[in-house]
């Protein structure tokens, strides 16, 4: 089959990263969890007793560190110098931060251009939240996938009371939910929003499956994938 890239945005708890997967998992192509670098950046960042205020030390520290991406059946895994991190880049001392390490100018250029590169071989599902505008402008199937404020909220603490993580009140997650989408939106640097040849779709009200279905037929129609 032919390579394509696949660029999938959106603000955060659109399900972008549990549909990148499934998505990469049924046409045999890699997934990339960008967010999950930015994350790992945050991780290493608190782990050394930065604040991310302090720009030029968190900037050298990012160029310091070295992240791995290595896919797993069960997802993606992510190692920090060596180290398995998978788990702990999702707690909410690092969801708390990602926005602020995120909208660093010159630690977005350090990891887009690893995640250029990555993607230059074609055969990458790529999700977050600059892929279609910044990073893979040029990519194939570019999707832009939302959802309302309560719904991924309640998506959000669903997936923290299946873990057994009760840190957040379903109405602090609304919240939260909505004070990243304006962080995301309003930074200086590649703000999240929608590439003018992105498909827009809004998963509300649909099941996972749906809009995994409906992304591998776009992919069919537009450049011959899932044959």
């Amino acid at each position: 089959m032919e390579k394509f890239n696949i660029a999938i945005d959106g603000p955060a708890g659109a399900g972008k990263s549990t549909i990148a997967r499934l998505v990469a998992g049924a046409l045999g192509f890699v997934y990339v969890d960008t967010g999950a670098m930015y994350r790992a950046v945050t991780w290493k960042v608190q782990q050394e007793g930065l604040s991310p205020h302090q720009e030029s030390e968190v900037i050298a520290l990012a160029r310091r560190m070295r992240i791995e991406l290595i896919p797993r059946p069960e997802g993606q895994q992510v190692l920090v110098d060596g180290i398995d991190v998978t788990k702990d880049i999702r707690t909410t001392a690092i969801t708390d931060h990602v926005s602020q390490i995120a909208s660093i100018g010159d630690i977005r250029q350090l990891l887009v251009a690893m995640q250029k590169q990555m993607a230059a071989s074609k055969g990458i599902v790529m999700d977050g939240r600059d892929i279609g505008t910044h990073v893979l402008p040029d990519a194939e199937i570019k999707i832009f996938l939302t959802a309302s404020v309560k719904e991924r909220a309640e998506r959000r603490f669903k997936e923290m009371q299946d873990s057994g993580n009760s840190e957040m009140t379903l109405s602090q997650l609304e919240q939260d939910i909505a004070r990243r989408d304006q962080l995301d939106q309003e930074r200086e640097i590649s703000p999240l929003r929608k590439a003018q040849d992105a498909i827009l779709m809004d998963s509300t009200s649909m099941t996972i499956d749906e809009v995994v279905d409906q992304i591998l037929g776009l992919c069919k129609d537009k450049v011959g994938g899932g044959k």
